[in-house]
């Protein structure tokens, strides 16, 4: 029987992608590296982490991880590795690597993909699972299990026409249902208003919805009343209780935008790893009564915040960059 183990299960490691560009956003590349690089050896204390590195920047991850990380080399465009990387799941004790169509985040004008399309297989059979090819095109950032069969999704994201065009609600189950062995679909209609621009995911779950157990959520709520998202506990509560989960507020930082655009900065976007929880920080007012809450909803963590604007200004968050791997339980002796 196929199951998506919940992030807070144990992990057999950490995936993550080493930047090869910032497109032409104003953050230097070492600067970028240097955020990814935060995130990785904080995890690292943790669990094994394991980062993907094309082969024309070996040199340079290694000055920058040592023997903390381990690299795998294999061709890359960008450093996303919730999203271009599988979607590991368990069936009848076996690793399965699901893998996911990747089109750029909806064929977007400014994704390039064309290595990135190959990472989710390559992980996969580096991690010796079973590589399954999905045709749906989805990312891992676009869905949040319970862990107990039940998937949210976003409307813009697995319905968007620019992944994939002519499905609807049905197939979409349908096709996660099989891939995830999840059984129901809570469906949103939007994620953050930020995640609408350029370099954005289109509503990508992640930012939004954080489950802590099978029956309970953490939700993005944005406090500040000018803020586009001030609505958005309010949508996204009801549609979870209605499916038995408990939804628990989860304050958003205050900012209202960064460098123009709305910002999109969401303590959601955190990543439970063996005994700790990696969190981003904004130094927003909001830090403080964030990493609180956090720390009341995984209690036994340790949690490490990790400044996380560089990664937003480049389109995610801490969640966004890292994906695991669960750890699969060798079976008792007869």
């Amino acid at each position: 029987m196929r199951q998506m183990p919940p992030e807070w299960g144990p992990h057999a490691r950490t995936w993550m992608c080493f930047p090869r560009s910032t497109y032409d956003a104003p953050i230097p590349l070492d600067q970028a590296r240097s955020a990814w690089g935060a995130v990785a050896l904080a995890t690292a204390l943790f669990e094994p982490v394991t980062m993907v590195v094309d082969p024309r920047d070996v040199a340079d991850a290694q000055s920058l991880f040592g023997s903390s990380v381990t690299l795998l080399e294999q061709p890359l465009d960008d450093a996303w590795a919730r999203d271009i990387g599988p979607t590991f799941v368990i069936d009848d004790g076996a690793l399965v690597a699901v893998d996911w169509t990747f089109n750029g985040w909806g064929a977007q004008w400014w994704a390039a993909y064309n290595h990135d399309r190959a990472v989710g297989a390559a992980i996969g059979r580096s991690a010796n699972a079973h590589v399954v090819p999905i045709d749906l095109v989805n990312e891992g950032g676009g869905i949040e299990t319970n862990g107990d069969g039940l998937i949210v999704l976003t409307e813009t994201v697995q319905l968007d026409p620019g992944r994939n065009p002519g499905w609807d609600r049905a197939q979409v189950e349908a096709t996660i249902h099989d891939a995830l062995g999840t059984t129901r679909a809570v469906w949103l209609p939007t994620g953050l208003a930020g995640d609408y621009g350029d370099y954005s995911t289109r509503g990508h779950v992640d930012l939004v919805v954080k489950f802590i157990d099978s029956a309970t959520a953490l939700v993005h709520d944005q406090r500040n009343p000018e803020h586009p998202d001030a609505s958005i506990f309010a949508t996204v509560a009801p549609l979870l209780e209605a499916a038995g989960i408990t939804a628990i507020p989860l304050v958003g930082p205050s900012r209202l935008e960064v460098d123009g655009r709305i910002c999109d900065w969401s303590y959601v976007n955190c990543y439970p790893v063996n005994g700790g929880l990696i969190v981003g920080t904004y130094d927003d007012p909001a830090d403080d009564a964030a990493l609180a809450t956090l720390a009341d909803a995984f209690p036994g963590r340790t949690v490490t915040p990790v400044d996380a604007r560089t990664l937003f200004a480049l389109g995610g968050g801490v969640h966004c960059i890292t994906q695991q791997e669960p750890l699969v339980e060798a079976p008792c002796a007869p």
